[in-house]
């Protein structure tokens, strides 16, 4: 057999190319036609570009598509995917540690066999490129990563903390024409649409219980300025600032795990945004129309922006660690970049195009 990406041959049983270094394609035992797979699921991923990895919908369709004689195999991986197994892998930064979380979530969570957590292991591993050595992880480790994630689970926000008590629009209704706004301690969200359209308010002091801003909840609040989120915010939800036409800056605490779709839309004075490093995702129109944002840093956490996140930045240019998600995405996107050295202070080389 001959490595796809130079041609060199391959040793029986090697799990990666002696010249190149990249993964070979390897079978596990009741799974004969996982080479194949392999190779049909990474040539789909080469046809269609990385950013489908991260679209679950669209892969799903594609594995259907690309599997339609392999029914057992097509059904496992399309489960493994609903259940978050690749998505999981991709928000880890470390290989070793994202293939034994994924192992031992299949083993725990999704009750599958072992051989069967192999192969999906493989077919994603080959995928992203890397290289996998099946059966790396033994049930003492497994164990220890279990007893992690449990303890990852207990900490993690759920929807019945951010329900607690919520800040209605009905609440919201009595400071209609008020200019600064002050929300009580205790409130763990701010509801949908809750101050939609108040164009008289100028400031609103959030409190450090908040956990969720709603949709839209401060769209079209022509006035708002800036405000400051508190750490405990995990959530904002799509459109939450969206038309906040004299919005300046605006500070992502620590934890917010995506900017989602229209969140920042039409923020015509928005000069300054901070992302912090836990950021992963940017989605649909995030950006759209920041005429006034010039320079924004993005994270190397930062692993799948829609392609109409920043449309209509004319002067925009991002600074991104080299050879990262966001550099590539730049360049595909032909959006203005400045490229930073991995470890280095954020001083890079500036791209035009």
């Amino acid at each position: 057999m001959q490595c796809e990406n130079c041609h060199a041959e391959l040793p029986e049983g090697g799990v990666s190319c002696p010249e190149c270094g990249a993964p070979a394609p390897q079978n596990v035992e009741g799974f004969e036609n996982t080479i194949e797979i392999q190779q049909l699921m990474k040539k789909m991923v080469d046809e269609n570009g990385a950013e489908v990895l991260t679209n679950t919908g669209k892969l799903v369709a594609f594995v259907n598509d690309c599997l339609p004689e392999y029914d057992k195999e097509r059904r496992l991986l399309e489960n493994m995917l609903k259940a978050g197994v690749l998505k999981n892998i991709l928000d880890e930064s470390d290989q070793k540690i994202a293939v034994m979380r994924a192992k031992s979530y299949m083993l725990s969570e999704c009750f599958v066999s072992e051989t069967a957590a192999e192969f999906v292991l493989l077919v994603f591993t080959y995928m992203l490129g890397w290289v996998y050595e099946p059966n790396i992880t033994g049930t003492a480790q497994i164990k220890e990563v279990v007893e992690v994630e449990e303890k990852e689970k207990k900490k993690k926000i759920t929807a019945l903390d951010i329900e607690m008590n919520v800040f209605m629009p009905t609440s919201a209704a009595r400071y209609r024409l008020a200019r600064n706004i002050n929300i009580p301690d205790g409130i763990t969200k701010i509801d949908n649409f809750c101050f939609d359209g108040f164009s008289f308010m100028n400031t609103i002091k959030l409190p450090e219980t908040l956990l969720c801003i709603g949709d839209y909840a401060f769209t079209g609040c022509k006035r708002l300025k800036g405000v400051d989120l508190p750490d405990s915010l995990k959530i904002i939800n799509q459109g939450a600032f969206s038309q906040c036409v004299k919005l300046m800056v605006i500070k992502l605490p620590k934890g917010i795990l995506e900017i989602e779709a229209h969140t920042f839309e039409f923020c015509e004075s928005l000069e300054v945004v901070e992302v912090p490093p836990t950021v992963s995702s940017i989605g649909a129109q995030a950006f759209l129309g920041c005429e006034k944002l010039r320079r924004l840093f993005l994270p190397e956490s930062v692993k799948f922006i829609d392609e109409n996140a920043f449309s209509y930045c004319p002067d925009l240019t991002i600074r991104c660690y080299e050879n990262s998600y966001v550099h590539k995405y730049c360049m595909s996107h032909r959006i203005k970049f400045e490229t930073v050295e991995t470890g280095k202070a954020l001083r890079g080389k500036k791209h035009e195009f």
